[in-house]
């Protein structure tokens, strides 16, 4: 299961958001920095409304959503690369994950201590990365040195090393990260190799007040916290071409023992259409190149993880290896064409479900029946 890290400063409220996302009292969320020490560990389900409405046309006897794994990973402090805050121990933590969730305080607390004593969520995020840089640069320095040996042999692998890491040294040196450097494909396919730290897909969580929810979207000029959350979607888009979530941690965690209609009614309450944490784990899901297929009928509807642009015959391969061995075909209609036609034996009868081979490639949303022989 690919697992994402949540990395940021001490006391941004990742302990929080670990505990929201995954709906327990998991991780200690006290009022000091280092107060998680060894990352916590969860299995999060994916929300995925489709689900709910494909049980109720197949009568499903049960639902099973996918999951993703989220890593609560102690804070993080300016000198992590040189040992800082027990700076290496925390870095191998972000190097075992495969997408980082990068929290970013952007509410006001006086009685919430802040590592540099004001609130600048782009100096915190420069903070992270530069100390994320920092060790990679150094790794690959080490890497290269090893590799000269080698190379000077005329060893065809370690050349080939070489060269991208000269490749990505000023990049990195010119603090950008790794993720952003412009690379073959053949080329990552040997970087990722080198487990760097900023070649993994980031997104940006920034953490609001309660407060600031339903604020956020004015138009106000002297609104804190939509300049400050402004700020940090042009850092993301900018320096490293991804998205931004907004969510209050504090908030989503003390929905964790709520039920669903009770939760939606307090958030609809504070103005919030949708979970925060729903919205930041979609977007996870994604991030870590993941897409959904779906299976329904009378026993279960089920969500089925693959990789984005898996073909057919893998897919089947998710669900079993029989039906990947002897696969035959794929009857496949998307989600919103299922729905639209009312049921699988209105979709025969309008012949809207697809026959597809091995190397079709699966959609995200593509509701499937796999016909195999073995």
């Amino acid at each position: 299961m690919l697992s994402a890290g949540i990395v940021g400063l001490p006391n941004v409220g990742k302990s929080t958001l670990f505990n929201a996302v995954t709906r327990t009292h998991k991780a200690p969320a006290e009022n000091y920095p280092f107060c998680t020490i060894d990352p916590n560990i969860g299995v999060v389900t994916v929300p995925d409304p489709r689900l709910a409405k494909l049980a109720q046309m197949s009568h499903s006897q049960k639902i099973v959503p996918t999951a993703i794994e989220f890593v609560d990973i102690a804070g993080l402090v300016k000198g992590a690369s040189a040992g800082e805050g027990l700076g290496n121990q925390f870095l191998h933590h972000i190097r075992e994950v495969d997408a980082i969730v990068q929290v970013v305080r952007c509410f006001e607390n006086s009685d919430v201590h802040h590592v540099s004593a004001t609130i600048d969520p782009v100096r915190d995020i420069e903070v992270i990365n530069t100390e994320l840089e920092l060790a990679d640069l150094a790794s690959l320095q080490k890497r290269r040195d090893r590799l000269q040996k080698e190379v000077r042999a005329g060893d065809k692998t370690a050349k080939i090393e070489s060269a991208i890491i000269e490749k990505l040294l000023p990049h990195l040196d010119a603090g950008k990260p790794a993720v952003t450097a412009k690379l073959t494909p053949e080329e990552k396919i040997v970087a990722h190799g080198f487990f760097l730290l900023t070649s993994k897909p980031t997104i940006f969580a920034c953490n609001v007040a309660e407060s600031d929810l339903s604020t956020i979207s004015s138009d106000k000029i002297d609104n804190p916290a939509a300049n400050r959350i402004k700020a940090v979607e042009n850092y993301a888009r900018h320096h490293f071409a991804t998205e931004t979530v907004v969510i209050s941690a504090q908030i989503e965690s003390e929905l964790v023992d709520l039920g669903e209609n009770e939760a939606t009614d307090y958030l609809r309450g504070l103005g919030v259409e949708d979970s925060g944490v729903h919205a930041l784990i979609r977007a996870v899901y994604h991030l870590l190149g993941l897409r959904t297929f779906l299976t329904t009928g009378e026993k279960e509807t089920r969500a089925w993880t693959i990789h984005a642009g898996e073909k057919a015959a893998g897919a089947a391969g998710v669900i079993h290896s029989d039906f990947e061995r002897g696969f035959i075909a794929a009857e496949t209609i998307h989600y919103d064409d299922l729905i639209a036609l009312g049921s699988i034996a209105k979709a025969r009868e309008a012949g809207k479900l697809r026959i597809e081979g091995k190397a079709y490639e699966v959609r995200d949303g593509d509701v499937i029946f796999f016909r195999f022989n073995v």
